[in-house]
């Protein structure tokens, strides 16, 4: 049976737009500044999920001494080339068409100038009423603080509302705000990692929202 959904919270990367590539460009232009080894995409894509400080230590491993300036070299960076090989995730667009009576939010933690970014340069923007980047806000994903402070925004209900995303960080942050949860598995995350996070329901598609939610 279809959800009643009012309010659908989505994760950008992973889940809306396969960015891994210009991630990684940005990373090993941080890493080649400071005379560190190259990383393989497949590696830093692991990274990914936690925002840019969290990416950026673990690019450094134990080269911690200049981590300030590295987070600075990889956001200039990325900055200028965050749309550069990003594309859309199949179906993506449909399935915001279809829902455009819906609201819908981004909530990332990646910068929120980063997620404006390609949400512009992808032509999805316009589908949004609201864009939370993980600079924003003091608790970034699991916490469920910006997801419940959306719903409060938007006067919607936990049972009215659903959290998608591509990582187990994505689906607990939902759990921990009450709400629906549905993971995809084409994304960053392992698909064991999802299914240990138990969502709500698991897509290999997102144009299959359309048979979860009414």
């Amino acid at each position: 049976m279809k959800k009643n959904i009012e309010l659908i919270m989505f994760d950008l990367d992973g889940t809306l737009v396969d960015s891994m590539k210009d991630i990684a460009k940005a990373g090993n232009f941080t890493l080649e500044n400071f005379g560190l080894m190259k990383k393989s995409v497949q590696e830093i894509t692991s990274y990914v999920g936690e925002g840019r400080e969290h990416l950026v230590k673990k690019l450094l491993g134990d080269k911690q001494g200049f981590l300030k300036e590295a987070i600075s070299v990889f956001g200039e960076y990325y900055k200028k080339h965050s749309s550069d090989s990003s594309i859309l995730y199949p179906n993506v667009k449909k399935v915001l068409e279809y829902f455009k009576d819906k609201k819908k939010v981004v909530i990332s933690n990646k910068n929120h100038e980063e997620v404006v970014s390609n949400l512009k340069s992808l032509a999805i923007y316009d589908y949004f009423e609201n864009i939370i980047g993980g600079d924003e806000v003091e608790c970034k994903k699991p916490s469920p603080f910006h997801l419940c402070k959306t719903m409060q925004g938007f006067h919607v209900n936990e049972k009215k509302s659903i959290m998608v995303g591509d990582m187990d960080i994505d689906i607990l942050a939902g759990k921990n705000a009450g709400i629906l949860t549905c993971a995809v598995t084409y994304g960053v995350s392992k698909k064991e990692d999802i299914i240990r996070a138990e969502p709500d329901f698991i897509i290999d598609d997102i144009g299959k929202l359309r048979d979860i939610i009414s």
